[in-house]
């Protein structure tokens, strides 16, 4: 089956209304702080849904309905690991960044430590937003597009590249309250989307009743409480990796600190980083379900799937394939919307977060520099990112391993590592310059030799 012209009619009409919110956002931006932090005066609520719109991009939107298929909802089990990060981040982390009259979140590390290991920190989160950036393209392409749209893979990099460009011009024009906006919008429809796909699955099965067949599940492991790192997942196992990750991502992510600054208060922030968790732990909820929905439906329709594809081997396409060949027209649309929108909340929010860090960067301790220059500055910074990003996705494919896998493997290689400078900078007093900057390098090479050396 073919997108219809009402499918490619909505997804060019999702992108224009990106372009659009980019452009009437832009009006308001008049300084640099306008267009990083916007303004200090957001609203907290819609901070919090941009926070998790961002933080969950096409990697998370694609790879859980397949993890669900192939593995079982043992990751969901993650979600009872925000309850503790709440109360950790809340409690221990966002007072620390809202008294701190910052831009770039990295400021706080030569503050409390030195220059050393400010520098290492701007190193460390721009890597780790490059790599997760690049993936984010090259899953959605790959991953997305060519069995949604049925595409050659050698259309693979223009597509890259034209995903990049746009993200680069509402994100330049707007700002972070271009961004904030448009992370609302492409929410509203990735949660949309799943909702009437599961509908429409259910509507083709014989009854609910149908999903509880025991036989689709025989392939699952048996699930084991324990905390095993011989394991590739355990319910202990991922608590603490998902806990890890929350608290590590929200104390030391300049994307992350960057929307607590961009509310009023300490309160609002705490407020807009649960709203994230309440949102993510939705999502999640509902991409399990729809990994179920679309299991079943294979299962029991085996001869619609193409070219021999396994069902369990190849789970990470199962869902785009659904997409195409089993949701009526229009809503195959707004599905491949979904996608899109799941992509550019994070890809537009790294390139403005990156943008932001570098360009403070350079312009510190240049008094010579004005409003409108830094701004310009700011903006240049974004669309050289985004070409860099659409260029370094192209060295994906040779990670191998399934989607879960290479967000584990890339995508985190350098959160645990980050957070430790940060750790080091609000909570050890001793800690010295010098000290946490090689704490630091010895972090990354730890998280180096656990993710492909598989030592420990």
């Amino acid at each position: 089956m073919e997108l219809t012209f009402l499918d490619w009619l909505i997804v060019i009409a999702y992108l224009i209304l990106m372009l659009l919110l980019g452009y009437f956002s832009s009006k308001k931006n008049k300084t640099a702080e306008d267009y990083v932090l916007g303004g200090k005066s957001m609203n907290p609520f819609m901070i919090g849904i941009s926070l998790f719109a961002t933080m969950f991009s096409t990697l998370s939107y694609l790879s859980y309905p397949g993890e669900m298929i192939k593995y079982g909802p043992v990751f969901l089990t993650g979600i009872l690991a925000f309850p503790i990060a709440s109360l950790i981040v809340g409690k221990y982390l966002i007072p620390h960044f809202m008294n701190l009259k910052v831009k770039s979140a990295y400021e706080i590390l030569e503050i409390k430590l030195g220059s050393k290991t400010r520098k290492l920190g701007v190193l460390f989160f721009l890597s780790l937003r490059f790599l997760w950036m690049t993936t984010i393209i090259y899953a959605t392409v790959d991953t997305a597009f060519v069995p949604i749209f049925n595409l050659s893979k050698s259309l693979v990099p223009l597509i890259s590249i034209i995903l990049s460009i746009l993200t680069v011009v509402y994100t330049t024009m707007g700002g972070i309250k271009a961004v904030v906006k448009t992370d609302v919008a492409q929410s509203v429809i990735m949660f949309f989307g799943l909702i009437v796909t599961i509908i429409i699955i259910l509507s083709k099965l014989d009854s609910i009743q149908t999903l509880f067949d025991p036989s689709f599940y025989s392939h699952w492991g048996s699930v084991e409480f324990k905390i095993d790192p011989i394991k590739r997942m355990t319910i202990g196992n991922i608590f603490i990796m998902t806990l890890v990750w929350q608290v590590c991502t929200a104390g030391s992510d300049q994307m992350a600190i960057q929307r607590y600054l961009s509310t009023k208060d300490i309160k609002s922030a705490k407020h807009s980083y649960s709203v994230s968790l309440w949102g993510s732990s939705f999502i999640q909820i509902l991409l399990g379900i729809t990994g179920i929905c679309v299991m079943a439906y294979f299962t029991l329709n085996s001869n619609m799937l193409e070219g021999g594809v396994n069902l369990f081997e190849q789970a990470d396409i199962l869902f785009p394939v659904f997409i195409r060949i089993g949701l009526p027209t229009g809503i195959t649309g707004l599905i491949a919307s979904a996608i899109l929108a799941a992509a550019m909340s994070s890809l537009s929010s790294g390139l403005n977060s990156s943008s932001a860090v570098i360009a403070e960067e350079i312009i510190r301790g240049k008094k010579n520099k004005n409003d409108i220059s830094n701004l310009k500055l700011i903006k240049k910074t974004s669309v050289i990112i985004g070409i860099i990003v659409a260029l370094s996705s192209f060295f994906i494919p040779y990670i191998t391993g399934n989607l879960f896998d290479v967000i584990q493997k890339v995508v985190n290689l350098v959160v645990a590592p980050l957070f430790v400078l940060f750790f080091m900078a609000l909570f050890i007093p001793f800690a010295t310059d010098r000290a946490t900057f090689f704490a630091g390098i010895t972090s990354l090479i730890i998280a180096i030799l656990i993710a492909f050396f598989e030592i420990f």
